[in-house]
């Protein structure tokens, strides 16, 4: 990927080192059995705050934004090649959504990205290591634990920046949901649902981010051609490791489709491949899709 002559973004911060900011913690616990074992593996992995996905799993609400946040110290600019690079991809996002937005007569909002090793306080409660990356509409902020690149390139077998640029850009793809009021409609579509439907759901929303990821990516290329030889291979290698059916043959050796959150393997890839190859809001309309 073509990235060190990119623009860096404002609006990183970098946590690492600087342990939780805000006060008091959320549980993360598992909750539902195996099934809400596997809820959260799938948040784990290129989903929300996994603290959301399980509280819809319980019916609730999603959880509301801390109040009198307070920061234990003020976040450091990217210092290292990681970190640039996280800049760079972000702010390679805010420059395409800021295009696409203003095409239709609105306004793009960057969210904010944080990432951090161990644990931090996001909007949406506590986040430690074993969460993984995470979107928090509470406030608006992209979460990255960096040991979770260190696991996607190893325990799955997705090395690669480009791959690492479509865990930014998935995230980012929340965000767009939550600014298009998407994120909104879900919760309460979600409302006095069963949990298979509302998993049903669910998965819709993690493939059209994944599609958002793929607009993304269009955009990027046909704007700033950023793609490199194997740059596509990289990305769709990710989507097919963190496939709900993947995770679930790996941690408990069956495949069970009415706990699927994120969609198989091959849905991922399908889905970003749609955003990639038509770079239209339009053909990413999972919800209306007969088939993902």
């Amino acid at each position: 990927m073509r990235w060190r002559d990119g623009r860096r973004s404002d609006n990183v911060e970098d946590y690492r080192g600087q342990g939780p900011a805000g006060g008091g913690t959320r549980s993360l616990g598992l909750k539902g059995g195996v099934g809400g074992i596997i809820l959260l593996l799938a948040a784990w992995y290129f989903g929300i705050d996994p603290a959301v996905v399980m509280g819809v799993l319980d019916g609730a609400a999603p959880p509301a934004a801390q109040q009198n946040e307070v920061v234990t110290a003020p976040p450091a600019a990217p210092r290292d090649e990681l970190g640039e690079f996280i800049s760079v991809v972000l702010a390679d996002t805010e420059d395409s959504w800021t295009r696409i937005f203003s095409e239709t007569g609105a306004t793009y909002i960057p969210p904010k990205l944080r990432y951090f090793e161990g644990t931090t306080q996001s909007g949406c409660g506590a986040a430690s290591a074993e969460v993984g990356p995470f979107y928090c509409p509470a406030d608006s902020r992209v979460y990255i634990d960096l040991g979770f690149y260190r696991d996607l390139a190893v325990r799955f077998k997705a090395p690669g920046d480009f791959a690492q640029a479509y865990v930014i850009a998935h995230e980012v793809g929340h965000h767009v949901q939550n600014l298009l009021g998407i994120e909104t409609q879900l919760r309460a579509a979600q409302k006095g649902r069963s949990a298979k439907q509302r998993n049903a759901l669910q998965v819709r929303m993690e493939l059209q981010a994944d599609c958002f990821a793929g607009i993304w990516a269009h955009d990027a290329q046909r704007s700033r051609g950023i793609l490199e030889a194997g740059d596509l291979e990289e990305a769709l290698n990710a989507a097919q490791a963190i496939g709900d059916d993947m995770l679930q043959r790996q941690t408990t050796g069956t495949v069970m489709p009415d706990s699927f959150t994120h969609g198989t393997s091959a849905q991922r890839q399908r889905w970003f491949k749609i955003g990639f190859e038509s770079g239209s809001l339009k053909k990413c309309d999972t919800f209306a899709a007969r088939q993902l």
